[in-house]
This record gives C-alpha cells, structure tokens and sequence, in this order.
C-alpha cells in the first residue's frame, strides 16, 4: 500500500468562476486521492477558494471517508472547547502551529508556509498579475500603498520548495 500523503490550497480571497472550477477541482482532488494517495487536505481560511476547496472535499469525504479535513489557523493559538466544536463541524481536526506564535501581521505568510512544507501537493488559484486592492497605512494617512498578493508570496515560495503544484486558473 501506498503512503499517505497531504495536500494544501492556497488561492486569492475572490474567485470569479465557482461552477467551472468547482468541476475542474472536483475531478482533480478526486484523481489526487485515488492516484497520488492522498489522505490527508489541509485549509487556510479567509477565501473564497478555499470555502470552495472545502465544500468539494466534504462532498468527496461522503465517497472516501478516510480523508481528513483538516484546519490551519493563524489566529486563535488557544481556543475553547466550543469555538474547537464549531470547527469541528467543517473540518477532522484544526491546529495552530506554534512557529506562528508572536508573527503578527505576518502569520497567515508564515501559516501558509508551513502548509506548503508539510504537503506534497499544492493546489494553487494564482492569477498572474493580480494585486489586491491599493490601502491606506491608516485612517489619518493620505497616500495608500500595494500590499503584496499572499497567494503569489505563498506560490513563489512553493515554487522555491520545489513543491508539486497544480494550478487551476484557468477556468
């Protein structure tokens, strides 16, 4: 038998196809657990293509109920029993990884990282030339700035893993 192995999503917060992608993930996530063993999906959260990643791996655990949802978060080091409940009603398990701890802005980049290391697939929804919207550094600040696109500082650092990465983008 095969071994196990996990995958990951990383994708922008707003996706702009859901039915065709939802079809083209579908098949691929279904073809990942299948061909490539994979049990194991971890999520991130605060996107729209991971709330879809979600919804087709639920639909898919009916058909393979050995694989596992599973939630990263970069928020919440602690939780209490009931928040830990509410998640479990969407995902097998949840964890905070504590190389996060004390990151600030930074720990949904480093969140994302540490995905990306434990898994040996990523699944990417990456537009070539999105950038999120222009922001201020504060209310009181006149001029506004470009923040970096997350899911191109997580695709790059994929890439430099050298990580097995499907793109879906181009639905």
């Amino acid at each position: 038998m095969e071994e196990k192995k996990t995958c990951c999503f990383l994708g922008h917060r707003k996706i702009a196809t859901a039915d065709e992608l939802r079809e083209k993930l579908y098949e691929v996530i279904e073809n990942l657990i299948t061909y490539k063993y994979i049990d194991t999906f971890l999520f991130g959260s605060k996107s729209d293509f991971d709330k879809l990643c979600l919804a087709v791996v639920t639909e898919l655990k009916d058909k393979y109920p050995h694989i596992q949802r599973v939630y990263v978060r970069a928020e919440f080091q602690h939780i209490n029993d009931d928040y830990k409940a509410y998640l479990l009603q969407s995902y097998d398990d949840t964890y905070y990884p504590d190389q996060i701890s004390g990151s600030g802005r930074a720990a949904y980049v480093e969140r994302n990282q540490i995905m990306i290391d434990c898994s040996d697939i990523c699944i990417v929804y990456y537009k070539d030339g999105y950038a999120p919207p222009r922001r201020k550094n504060s209310r009181r600040d006149l001029t506004d700035y470009q923040p970096k696109s997350g899911t191109r500082i997580a695709y790059e650092y994929a890439q430099r893993k050298k990580k097995h990465i499907i793109m879906i983008n181009n639905c």
